[in-house]
Formats: C-alpha cells, structure tokens, sequence
C-alpha cells in the first residue's frame, strides 16, 4: 500500500536550484526588484506564462511537490500545475528573490459552497511594509497580479475586477461574474506546514469525487480574460461576461489544441483517463 508521502513526495527543499531558468520560463530577462512593483511584475509573468493544468492526474502520475521535481515539471519541461505545484513554485523563486512568504490555505467557494475542505493554496508575501495575496495557481478566475490582503474595495487588474471580502472568521476573495461579484474562495491568517498540503494534495489529486480526477482542466489566462478547458467544453472566457463555449475535439485533435492554444506538447497517441 503506497503512504501518502510516496504519492505526492515531501515538500521539503524550498530554495530553486535554477533561478534564472525559472525567469527565461516566465519571460523575464532579469530578477525584479524585492518591492511591491518587482512582486507585481513577477505575479504577472507567472501568471501568463505557466498554465493551470491537471493533466498528469488523468495520465496516472504522482504530482511531486517537492521543488527540484516543480522545476523539471514546470520549468525545464514547459508543463503545467495546479495551486499546490503553481504556488510552491511560486513561493521558492520570492524567497530566493528576498521577499517574505507566508503559506496559505482555503475553502474553494465556487459553485456556492462555503464548507469545503482547504484544498487550495495561496501566499501572503510581504513586500513594501503591506502584505499581498498571491496567487498563481487558481485556475477559475484568480487574480492576475498581487491584491492587498486586507478587507478594501474593488480592484482592476486588466480587465479583471477582485475585491477580499470578510465572512466571519475567514476573508473571501472575490471576482467579478457575469451576474455580479461571486466568491472564488475563503482563507485564514493561519500558516501552513508542507504536511498540509500534502494531505490536501493526496486527497485532490486522487479522490474519486474531486473534479481533477474525472476530466481535464487547462486554463491560460491573460490580462483581459482567459482560455480554459473543461472536460469536452472549450470556453473563453471575458471577464464579467458569459463564457462562449464550444466542444473541445478528442484524441489527437486535442493534443494539437493543447500544443496551439495552451503550450502544451504531448506525443501522438497520449490519452487523458479519468481515474474513478
């Protein structure tokens, strides 16, 4: 019977062993300053850069949190992740750039629900005296470039508009949807340890009732809206309008999708199979 830490592996090694190979991957020709601008431009490259994506989960592979396996994943291989690969990632180049870094947690909201369990992550990163959420691995709409973690009012980023709410003892960052501001998740202050994600990991990535083991989910996002897959739905996405949808083609037909539309290349042949 295989542990959990065998699935997932540690999240043990924190620093990058290639920053500047991480920075050619995003788009940048040199490391950014430790401010609140350098934090800004770097969420931004991330952002557009690196797609969300599940797709190892369906091709029956572990996802390794461990830093040196999320760089030969996302970096030298030019693949995907989800939040826990996306934000640890993250969370290794600020600290290797200088800046403080706070691990997170949340309760996904979409759909309505408000009681989940915390199966994302996200980063308080401190930079200029305030601290910042970030976020560059959710893949529903997150936000584009760092918001103040504090409660304020709306902001645009691109033609994005998010604003962190309170709701009790959690905040809540919210987007603006087609019929008007909707929660996309609610988090605490408390610090994570990497034993949390990767019992959140373990479960996300093999439970037979989360999302990201029955279909693929692909998202590139940009500035003034998104490109995302859904199963056999291919949407794009404007924000604050309704998705236009169109069905997504199969088989090979959507490798040369992934490779066109994504930055995404498989070989010829590679299918993407539930695991429930």
């Amino acid at each position: 019977m295989r542990t959990i830490a065998s699935n997932i592996g540690a999240v043990t090694q924190r620093a990058l062993a290639d920053l500047p190979a991480y920075l050619r991957r995003i788009g940048l020709e040199a490391a950014p300053p430790a401010t609140a601008e350098g934090l800004a431009a770097l969420h931004r490259a991330h952002a557009g850069a690196i797609p969300f994506e599940n797709l190892d989960i369906l091709l029956g592979r572990p996802i390794r949190l461990d830093v040196p396996s999320l760089e030969a994943k996302l970096v030298a291989a030019r693949r995907g992740g989800y939040c826990f690969e996306q934000n640890t990632l993250f969370a290794a180049a600020l600290e290797g750039l200088g800046f403080g870094v706070t691990p997170l947690a949340a309760r996904v909201r979409l759909g309505g629900r408000t009681d989940g369990s915390r199966t994302h992550m996200l980063l308080s990163v401190r930079a200029d005296g305030r601290d910042w959420l970030c976020d560059v691995g959710f893949g529903g709409g997150g936000p584009w470039e760092p918001l103040p973690l504090e409660p304020a009012g709306k902001i645009s980023q691109g033609r994005w508009l998010f604003r962190v709410v309170t709701d009790g003892r959690e905040r809540v960052l919210q987007n603006m949807g087609p019929s008007g501001w909707r929660d996309l998740y609610g988090f605490t202050l408390e610090p994570q340890l990497p034993s949390d994600y990767e019992v959140a990991n373990y479960h996300t990535s093999t439970h037979p009732e989360s999302t990201f083991t029955k279909i693929p989910v692909v998202q590139k996002t940009w500035a003034n809206g998104a490109l995302a897959l859904r199963g056999g739905v291919l949407a794009t996405i404007v924000p604050g309008e309704a998705p236009v949808e169109t069905p997504a083609p199969g088989g090979d037909a959507l490798l040369v999708l992934l490779g066109e539309r994504f930055g995404l290349d498989f070989p010829a042949g590679t299918r993407f199979v539930s695991r429930t």
